[in-house]
C-alpha cells in the first residue's frame, strides 16, 4: 500500500462549498482519475482518505490537506495532475508527495489567515489589533451545541499587523471603497481560536464592526516556528524523507545490472 498527502484549495465561489460537498466531488474525482484507492473493511467500504484540519464553510483557504492510501504505487506528480484535472476550478490540487513520515494532522499547529475588511480603513483596523495585542486576555463567546462557551481569544494568536490591500486575490469584491487587510497567525489548541473569535475580540477591545462579512482566507497552516514565528510546509518532511532514502531493490539491481550485449 501507498499513502500519498495532497496538499488542495478553495477559491472564489468554491469557498462556500461545505466539507462534505467537497468529499464528494473528490470522490467523484479519484473515480474518474482512475485511481487504485484502498478501501475499508466492513459492509459499507469507503475510499481510505483523512482529511486533517479542514476549513469552515464559507472560508476559503489555500492549504488544505488530505491523505489517500493507494494499493498500487504511483508517481506522486502524475496523480496531483489527474486529480486536479478531474476537480472543478478553485477546488485545485497543488502539491502531492509521498507519504515517508507519521503524523500529518500533528503537524498542523497552526494557520496564517487573511481577514478582508471591507468598509473599514486602514487606521481604525490598526487601532483596533493595537489595544488587541495590547490585552493580556480577551474574552469572546460562541454558541455551541451545549450552549453559549466563554473562552479567551487572545493566548492562542501568535501575530495580528493590519496592512492595506495590495489586490484583491483570493475574492471578488471591488477594492474602490475603504479597506483594510488583517494577516493572523493563530495556533491551533483548545479551544480552537477561529478568525471569527478574533473578529468578535476586536469588537470587544476596540468596537471594531464592519459593515460587511469579512473575507476570510487561510494562506497556510502547518507546524509552527516559536524562534521564527512563521508556519513552515506541513510536507517538508515526506519530500526530505524521499530525498534520504536509499534506492530500492528493484533500482539497484536495474543500475547494476550489465546491458544488452556486454560480455
Amino acid at each position: 500500500m501507498q499513502r500519498i498527502r495532497l496538499r488542495y484549495t478553495k477559491r472564489g465561489r468554491l469557498r462556500f462549498t461545505s466539507h462534505r460537498d467537497f468529499q464528494r466531488a473528490f470522490e467523484r474525482a479519484l473515480r474518474r482519475a482512475e485511481v487504485p484507492m484502498a478501501y475499508s473493511a466492513g459492509f459499507t467500504p469507503h475510499p481510505k482518505v483523512s482529511y486533517a484540519n479542514a476549513a469552515p464553510t464559507g472560508t476559503g483557504s489555500e492549504a488544505e490537506y488530505l491523505e489517500i492510501a493507494l494499493t498500487e504505487r504511483r508517481d506522486p506528480e502524475t496523480l496531483r495532475a489527474l486529480l486536479d484535472e478531474s476537480l472543478p476550478d478553485g477546488l485545485d490540487i497543488t502539491d502531492a508527495v509521498e507519504a515517508r513520515t507519521s503524523g500529518l494532522a500533528d503537524r498542523l499547529t497552526a494557520s496564517v489567515w487573511e481577514l478582508r475588511l471591507d468598509g473599514v480603513t486602514v487606521e481604525e483596523a490598526e487601532k483596533a489589533v493595537a489595544a488587541f495585542n495590547a490585552a493580556e486576555a480577551v474574552e469572546v463567546q460562541r454558541k455551541t451545541k451545549n450552549g453559549i462557551r466563554t473562552f479567551d481569544a487572545r493566548s492562542a494568536v501568535a501575530e495580528l499587523v493590519a496592512a492595506r490591500p495590495q489586490a484583491d486575490s483570493h475574492g471578488d469584491r471591488p477594492l474602490d471603497s475603504a479597506c483594510a487587510i488583517l494577516r493572523l497567525v493563530v495556533r491551533h489548541e483548545t479551544p480552537a481560536v477561529r478568525p471569527d473569535d478574533v473578529l468578535s475580540g476586536l469588537r470587544a477591545v476596540a468596537d471594531l464592526a464592519p459593515p460587511v462579512p469579512a473575507a476570510v482566507t487561510r494562506l497556510a497552516q502547518g507546524p509552527f516556528d516559536e524562534e521564527s514565528g512563521t508556519v513552515t510546509d506541513p510536507l517538508a518532511p515526506d519530500r526530505e524523507a524521499v530525498t534520504a532514502a536509499p534506492p530500492t531493490a528493484a533500482a539497484t539491481a536495474s543500475a547494476t545490472a550489465p546491458s544488452a550485449g556486454t560480455a
